[in-house]
């Protein structure tokens, strides 16, 4: 590949400031291999490690001594095309991230790669081993739960494919009932996912969480059947006439974390020092039971009293099990 036209000054720094760690990783690239990633020519990235060979950090001395710049396997780079740098200079000099950050970027990072979206787990499988390498210490091994359940993937395909799925959905009121639904767009809100689509049975837009359904598949058969003008509303959680009013107290700064249920501009007023009041509206008590356990110590259910008790009798449930407790 040839290039088009010099660097500019700052656009060589750049490309050197993003050549050297890949060197660094990649000991004994081939000259070819590293134009092939950085998409330029070869006579580039010759003369960039031309570049970097002279480049350094001044000593005490303030001079340029040996020691303080770069160097590389000049053997392998003039007899066979290869770049292997023997001396570094600055780089281990940088801040580094200790232990337990780069174990919870890992994590992270584990999380990413069980979602059906994510294919490529080379590039994650790259950064795991850049993070443990950058760290201070040796991360602690870190193992995650799988992230999305394949219905997540079976969803998608159906967007895609312009199919209706049927599936068997535990409703509200703890009822099983078949549903066919022309699917709209999947997404997750906090560690659930929900599909957004056309209930065919309601004549309606309707949102499913996805740990609620079973025996989901495409409908082949079926021709969609929706409103060619129906739009998607871009919030998620939409009110209904069937939806039950909740008043809560929640703490000032965590407002922000219920804008999917609140709305932008939710309508508080002040209660206890650095906590607000405000309503809610809800389709069941079991969603606002996850609701609150999901954020605890941040929300507390005021009226009415059946949500009061179905909050507590969840928190007891728990902690019964914590316990041991089988009553």
């Amino acid at each position: 590949m040839a290039d088009a036209q010099p660097l500019r000054v700052q656009d060589r720094l750049a490309f050197l400031l993003a050549l050297v760690p890949y060197l660094l990783d990649n000991d004994g690239v081939s000259v070819a291999q590293a134009a092939a990633h950085f998409g330029v020519g070869e006579q580039r990235i010759r003369d960039a490690v031309q570049l970097i060979a002279v480049s350094g950090v001044p000593g005490e001395t303030k001079a340029y001594q040996p020691g303080d710049l770069f160097d590389i396997d000049w053997d392998r780079f003039e007899e066979r095309d290869e770049i292997a740098i023997t001396h570094q200079v600055a780089i281990d000099d940088s801040p580094r991230f200790s232990a337990r950050e780069a174990a919870a970027l890992i994590a992270g990072l584990q999380y990413v790669a069980a979602l059906p979206a994510n294919a490529d787990r080379e590039t994650v499988a790259r950064l795991t081993a850049k993070l443990t390498r950058a760290a201070s210490g040796a991360p602690a091994a870190v193992a995650v739960e799988g992230g999305a359940d394949t219905r997540v993937g079976v969803v998608r395909e159906a967007i895609s494919a312009g199919t209706v799925l049927g599936f068997d959905y535990l409703n509200g009121r703890d009822e099983r009932e078949e549903r066919a639904v022309e699917p709209l767009r999947v997404e997750s809100v906090d560690e659930s996912w929900y599909l957004r689509g056309w209930d065919r049975s309601r004549r309606a837009l309707r949102t499913f969480r996805l740990d609620r359904m079973r025996d989901v598949r495409a409908l082949a058969d079926a021709e969609p059947e929706r409103p060619e003008d129906i739009e998607l509303p871009e919030r998620i959680f939409q009110p209904s006439k069937q939806d039950r009013s909740v008043t809560i107290e929640i703490a000032e700064a965590a407002v922000p974390l219920l804008a999917d249920y609140l709305g932008d501009r939710p309508q508080t007023q002040p209660a206890r020092r650095g906590w607000v009041r405000t309503r809610l509206r809800i389709a069941h008590l079991h969603g606002l039971k996850r609701l609150v356990a999901g954020r605890p110590g941040l929300i507390v259910v005021v009226e009415p009293d059946d949500a009061r008790a179905a909050v507590r009798e969840w928190a007891e449930a728990g902690l019964a099990r914590y316990r041991g407790d089988t009553a």
